[in-house]
């Protein structure tokens, strides 16, 4: 039905339009009867559904339903695979309307900047191109049931120390290029009907109340069309905020604050044509839901596990290998780790889902006849070493062919609200690990970890097994993936330092509890650790399989890119195994023009390919130029210099198969005022002024060897310096300088070149 919502606003009173912009409770929004306005249902989300039918809170102490649990984003991220995350947004979101709910929050997007960030379970990598792609599919198929979703936390919260209140400072640069790209691409590609600001600064404004973020940039210039709630608690000033393009206070503040909208209007301090905005954001949302209901969905748990189950096979990344992988049915295995019984399956906080049903390892193995035996070893909730359970455990993985000791991180250590100490799993596991090392050959170590932990076994094992936190179904998963029954194709979509000492943020994170600057700038992850040379112990991008894969063909463009259209980049992938498999072709930009401070290469496409024995397909790209461009402050705008970028294909971030050379042209002109602290190199690198200056250099070179005497040989070598040397002193010089070198008859033709080149750069 179609509803007249301008009108509907027309007729509430402005108690009621400020009402509407905050919660009736901790999870509804305000009805207003008499206009035909429905009281709606939010829940925390993103893997679940933590929908709480009477007692509220929004740190997950409370029982909420009984819901499926998906795999964590720190797993789904993994799959690379966009289909993956839009079916699984699909059956969401039709749980969603099952139980009338309005809007599902999440997903939560925010870039792993350090690996000790409480939350990153939540988040999805530390690559804002692959950030963004996943929230994209994820987002459309929540949506597609007509629920909306919440895209978060809106922007630059990468902590939980003091998130509420500190500010997270950083350059424009640094915003646009890592922090603001996962929700720009979400924003432009899927249109949540919701965004949630997040409790933090941003350069000394709280998100709440943050003009450049809320409208500038996420409404002008990305075109949003929903409305921005608060996390719960967030607001500052709520006023400063409705001005600012905050629409919606969750959970609200008993009145308090919509007495202070109604103040402000009353007074003139407040346009009422603000507040009749917000509104109408927040109707047009709810309207969107209200008057598109499903009675068709269904919430049916037991199928939704097994979605959950085969989601998570996806999602896992085989990290080692020596060949011990897939195990056979019939060889005598020990699970080691109580992991292997009582599975670590997702994080706390505001996420936590009360399964429905929980999978273990070990009674999937039992189920299927494996010669599975069993040994504690250690406790999955808290770092206690006995010695009477290491001893069983060694004992029992020597008898054994094959010893699976199932590791992770205890809820204790990763959860909202805090962050982590260290990288390091309980001392209890890793001297557990050591020890069955020392006996069996053929350990394999499965992990149940929300995010990077050091492994300083790595080498010793002959398998590990990344489970991340899989879900309710990870047992099985777990369990096809170690026999076989599915073929490892998850990828790291964040990189595991050797040590943490290593991470880019270690000195800067997170902060003083006032201010946290981020200091590495771009260089997040592997923009760092590529661009360093820095080993570390898995790269972004990486994942075995049980087969392999060869790269060929790789085609690039012959003609020229500009600043409009696009070209096709195309490459042929061949699975030369003898199994099934799914290859994660992985496609990496490099600007190979000496621009500065740009990483060595990034992320700007990726596709994840089915191919059976000795199949071969084509995996086609497209690349325009914002995946070849950084966001240039001077411009205020996205730019790559005209020139040559480098085109690289390959299985990670450090294993590339193909390379091609794109060329690229662009009309954009840098920003540059000319004047005598203006060095030479700057012009020469400026395509307006470098033809010029170009010509005077060498002239100018000329007369600096007469000026400096000598006979013609000495001349064209002054100093003796050679003319590599003499070119690099000529582009650090700023043109003040010249007339020191080039005399007083040369002073004043500078004097008029600078004019000429501001006039031809359009300064004048």
């Amino acid at each position: 039905m179609e509803r007249d919502i301008k009108k509907i606003i027309s007729e509430m009173t402005l108690e009621e339009k400020a009402g509407m912009c905050s919660g009736e409770d901790f999870w509804h929004l305000k009805a207003v009867e008499r206009l035909g306005i429905p009281a709606v249902m939010v829940s925390d989300g993103p893997h679940g559904l933590r929908k709480q039918p009477e007692s509220a809170d929004h740190l997950g102490i409370g029982e909420s339903i009984v819901a499926v649990c998906f795999p964590a984003a720190c797993a789904t991220a993994s799959s690379f695979d966009t289909e993956l995350m839009n079916e699984m947004g699909k059956t969401l979101g039709e749980e969603c309307q099952a139980e009338d709910l309005s809007v599902l929050l999440g997903p939560a997007v925010n870039i792993k900047r350090s690996p000790l960030c409480g939350r990153n379970f939540e988040y999805l990598s530390e690559d804002p191109y692959l950030a963004g792609k996943m929230a994209a599919a994820y987002i459309k198929g929540v949506q597609s049931w007509d629920v909306g979703t919440s895209m978060k936390h809106y922007a630059a919260n990468n902590q939980e120390f003091n998130r509420m209140s500190c500010s997270s400072n950083l350059s424009e640069r640094t915003f646009r290029e890592i922090y603001l790209p996962a929700f720009e691409t979400a924003v432009k590609e899927a249109q949540p009907k919701t965004i949630m600001c997040s409790y933090n600064k941003i350069n000394g404004t709280y998100a709440s109340e943050n003009r450049h973020l809320l409208t500038e940039i996420l409404r002008d210039e990305w075109g949003f069309e929903g409305y921005v709630m608060t996390d719960w608690g967030a607001v500052a000033d709520r006023v400063k905020g409705i001005v600012a393009g905050l629409d919606l206070e969750m959970p609200g503040s008993g009145g308090v604050n919509d007495a202070k909208i109604v103040a402000a209007v009353k007074d003139g301090n407040l346009d009422e044509s603000l507040l009749d905005k917000a509104v109408e954001n927040i109707l047009k949302v709810v309207f969107s839901y209200a008057d598109n209901r499903h009675p068709e969905a269904v919430f049916d748990r037991d199928a939704d596990h097994e979605k959950a189950v085969a989601i998570e096979t996806e999602c896992a990344v085989l990290l080692e290998n020596n060949g011990v992988l897939p195990l056979s049915g019939d060889k005598k295995i020990v699970y080691i780790g109580e992991y292997a019984e009582k599975p670590r399956y997702q994080g706390g906080g505001s996420s936590h889902i009360n399964a429905s049903k929980v999978s273990s390892a070990l009674e999937s193995a039992k189920s299927k006849g494996r010669a599975v035996s069993y040994v504690k070893g250690f406790p999955a909730d808290k770092d206690e070493e006995n010695e009477a359970e290491l001893l069983a455990a060694v004992n029992a993985a020597k008898e054994a062919e094959a010893a699976v000791i199932f590791a992770g991180l205890p809820d204790v250590i990763e959860s909202e609200g805090y962050d982590r100490k260290d990288m390091k799993l309980p001392a209890c596991q890793n001297k557990l690990i050591e020890e069955v090392l020392k006996v069996q050959p053929n350990t394999v170590v499965v992990l149940h970890n929300g995010s990077p932990i050091e492994a300083p076994w790595a080498d010793k094992a002959a398998a590990v097994l990344e489970m991340y936190l899989g879900g309710q179904g990870v047992g099985e998963a777990a369990d096809r993936l170690l026999y076989g029954e599915v073929n490892p194709s998850g990828r790291l979509a964040e990189t595991f330092p050797v040590k943490l000492e290593d991470n880019p943020s270690y000195l800067n994170f997170p902060g003083d509890g006032l201010n946290v600057d981020y200091a590495e700038g771009v260089y997040v992850g592997y923009r760092y650790y590529d661009t360093k040379k820095m080993p570390v112990r898995w790269a972004f991008g990486h994942g075995l399989s049980y087969t392999t894969y060869e790269y060929s063909n790789l085609k690039m463009p012959s003609e020229i890119l500009g600043d409009e259209g696009s070209v096709k980049v195309s490459v042929d992938v061949k699975n030369t195994g003898s199994l099934a498999g799914k290859e994660v072709v992985q496609l990496y930009v490099s600007d190979k023009n000496g621009t500065a401070g740009r990483p060595v290469k990034e992320l700007k496409g990726f596709s994840k390919v089915a191919l059976a024995p000795g199949e071969t397909k084509t995996v086609e790209f497209t690349l325009t130029a914002r995946e070849l461009s950084f966001y240039h402050e001077g411009l205020s705008d996205w730019y790559a210099p005209s020139g040559t970028y480098e085109v690289l294909v390959g299985h990670a971030s450090d294993e590339i198969a193909l390379k091609g050379e794109l060329s690229f042209q662009t009309a954009k002109r840098p920003p540059l005022y000319v004047s005598g602290s203006t060095t030479l190199g700057e012009l020469m690198a400026h395509p307006v002024t470098a033809p010029i200056v170009g010509q005077m250099m060498q002239s100018m070179q000329e007369k600096m060897g007469s000026m400096m005497g000598g006979g013609a040989e000495e001349n064209a070598n002054p100093l003796g310096t050679d003319a590599a040397m003499m070119e690099a002193m000529m582009k650090g010089m700023p043109l003040k300088s010249l007339a020191s070198f080039a005399g007083a008859e040369a002073a004043a033709q500078i004097e008029q070149m600078m004019s000429a080149l501001n006039q031809a750069l359009g300064n004048v």
